[in-house]
């Protein structure tokens, strides 16, 4: 049973079309040798923000794609707090990337493949559902994973 058998299929539809976008992200972030992770902030059904991974080449540790899509975003929008924003991540994000999320008041996060080694959202840790937290994110994961999954995995391998 995957993650998006309960979801009407308007929803994965929806879900499907806005994580591509993320996925052409994470493969340009490929192309300039980052590691492949994208990032979309979705409003009222329209992409406002769009980034990939950026740490080498802004020598920034903080340069992660979803941090650099919140801050578009904000811009876009004229305010750091992004409520009824979507954001679509082809990784589950890590702790940094999820307390971004909660800071920004995203109303949902949909990602791709999980993260074994540093996801913050179920995989190593739950940040994003601590009781003492303000604000409540709604998570729906599993979105095209296999294809977020094998452009981090063909990246990696082509390194090796």
């Amino acid at each position: 049973m995957s993650a998006l058998d309960n979801v009407p299929a308007a929803d994965n539809d929806r879900d499907a079309r806005f994580m591509r976008g993320a996925l052409d992200e994470a493969r340009a972030a490929a192309e300039r040798g980052e590691v492949p992770v994208g990032a979309v902030v979705v409003m009222n059904d329209e992409i406002v923000a769009r980034a990939g991974n950026r740490t080498i080449a802004d020598c920034d540790p903080t340069a992660h794609a979803e941090v650099i899509a919140l801050r578009e975003a904000s811009k876009h929008m004229g305010n750091y707090r992004l409520a009824g924003a979507d954001l679509y991540v082809t990784i589950e994000p890590c702790a940094m990337c999820a307390g971004a999320m909660i800071q920004a008041r995203i109303a949902r996060l949909i990602y791709g493949a999980p993260d074994a080694r540093g996801g913050a959202v179920r995989s190593c840790f739950a940040v994003l559902d601590h009781p003492l937290l303000n604000h409540r994110v709604e998570v729906t994961a599993g979105v095209l994973a296999e294809e977020a999954a094998a452009a981090l995995r063909d990246f990696f391998a082509a390194r090796r």
